[in-house]
């Protein structure tokens, strides 16, 4: 016991034992700089110096713009550079998608590619009663003034009448025989009208141009998107008077009739309409008459 107490005041007085650090001109041998020092102040100095290092070098990585410097740390620009290209990509990717559905969907109506269903003579019109909750849609005398004016007239607007019914009443793009008609068993799903050449093909209610071209096939063709998922579509016309994404209005001339397209016997307009994905047969709600 009397070992240890000994080898403990040993150690404790090299530790405190004083020691002076001296700086001498090295020609005269003048004392420039002294210090005392003991080696547990060394001890201390040292552990404490090492330790703000540590602290500083990493106070310096985290929060300074310096540990971009440092290999395998990469730039806060960087960073956010490709967190706004990974947004970015995402929503082209959503709009690819959109387009591909889009673009899938026209391709069916042109090419007749589609499942048939036979439909009811009022299902568009029920489905609208249902959607406006709508009881009766009873023809009035403004409707049937508005019916002989589109007859007379190459462009009409369908809303100047003051009458929610009539929305959902669908015109004849032309008037004229019927030269081919409606058969499912066929896959001709549309009615084709002889018309004289240069006649105004009019939209047969409110809706967007969404397809306007010219198709080897069926020549200029126009397809309109309605409310309430209806499509029309317009084929062999000898001139087209609207782009896509126009908005018409109902009885607005969208093109002139022809003889355009391989598939066309005739001058004649090839009308097409489409409920909700399905063809339907145009004769049961318009009189091409």
């Amino acid at each position: 016991m009397a070992k240890k107490k000994k080898k403990e005041k040993r150690i404790a007085k090299k530790l405190l034992h004083k020691y002076r650090l001296v700086i001498l001109n090295e020609d005269t041998f003048e004392e420039r700089f002294t210090i005392k020092l003991t080696r547990l102040n060394v001890f201390v100095l040292t552990s404490l110096s090492a330790i703000i290092l540590v602290v500083s070098t990493i106070f310096l990585i985290a929060f300074t713009p310096l540990k971009e410097y440092i290999p395998g740390y990469s730039s806060t620009a960087l960073k956010k550079k490709a967190t706004n290209l990974t947004y970015k990509t995402d929503s082209l990717q959503q709009e690819m998608i959109l387009n591909e559905r889009y673009y899938a969907s026209i391709r069916k109506v042109l090419t007749g590619d589609v499942k048939t269903t036979e439909f009811n003579r009022d299902s568009i019109i029920n489905a609208a009663k249902a959607d406006e909750d709508l009881k009766t849609i009873v023809p009035n005398r403004e409707d049937s003034l508005l019916r002989e004016k589109v007859n007379k007239e190459d462009k009409y607007n369908l809303f100047s009448i003051d009458d929610t019914a009539s929305s959902f009443v669908l015109f004849p793009p032309v008037n004229g025989a019927i030269s081919e008609a409606y058969n499912i068993e066929d896959k001709h799903f549309a009615v084709d009208i002889v018309v004289p050449k240069e006649t105004p093909v009019k939209a047969t209610a409110d809706g967007t141009v969404i397809f306007a071209e010219w198709t080897v096939e069926t020549g200029f063709v126009v397809i309109l998107e309605h409310n309430q998922e209806l499509i029309s579509v317009y084929k062999h016309n000898g001139a087209i008077t609207k782009s896509q994404g126009d908005l018409v209005k109902a009885g607005e001339v969208i093109a002139l009739s022809g003889n355009t397209g391989e598939l066309t016997t005739g001058p004649h307009l090839h009308f097409e309409l489409w409920s909700k994905g399905y063809p339907v047969n145009p004769t049961n709600f318009i009189d091409f008459q």
